[in-house]
């Protein structure tokens, strides 16, 4: 009966507390810290929260100069076989497929991991271009494509007076 006195006029004497921090300090004095996370699991960082839909979506540079756009995309895990690129006047769309099996057999240990995924990505050209002249460079998972701007979409300075 004492202390419920002293906890009591303690509480009098200190801040008020909102009822959420009451009942977060009354389950911290009855339970230990990692209660609800017996086996230490650690909730998921948010890099980690996205890392599945990381790589969706090709990294891209577009370059525009005088006469051509080059457009250059990173392809990680992409085989050149998996690989889809079609152009128009005005866009190029970059499809890239990906696949990863790994497997491992020791005994009664058997590990089977398996990974699958796809993207694809339409881009707008600031300059209409010679589909039939474009020409693409695949190498360790970088995509070089040059597109040879048409005739009349070649950017010309202009002289201010």
């Amino acid at each position: 009966m004492a202390k419920e006195k002293k906890a009591v006029k303690k509480r009098k004497e200190s801040h008020y507390l909102s009822p959420f921090d009451e009942m977060e300090r009354l389950f911290e004095s009855r339970f230990p810290r990692g209660w609800m996370r017996p086996f230490q699991l650690e909730w998921p960082s948010w890099g980690e929260k996205t890392a599945p839909f990381a790589g969706k979506s090709p990294s891209v540079d577009i370059i525009d100069r005088d006469n051509e756009i080059v457009v250059k995309a990173e392809l990680p895990g992409v085989d050149k076989k998996d690989l889809d690129i079609s152009v128009s006047k005005n866009s190029v769309t970059i499809k890239g497929s990906t696949s990863h099996e790994e497997k491992e057999e020791k005994g009664d240990y058997y590990r089977c991991e398996m990974s699958r995924g796809s993207y694809s990505r339409t881009l707008a050209l600031p300059a209409d271009v010679d589909e039939d002249k474009a020409k693409a460079q695949f190498k360790d998972g970088i995509l070089n494509l040059t597109l040879p701007k048409i005739e009349k979409a070649k950017r010309k300075n202009v002289k201010v007076d």
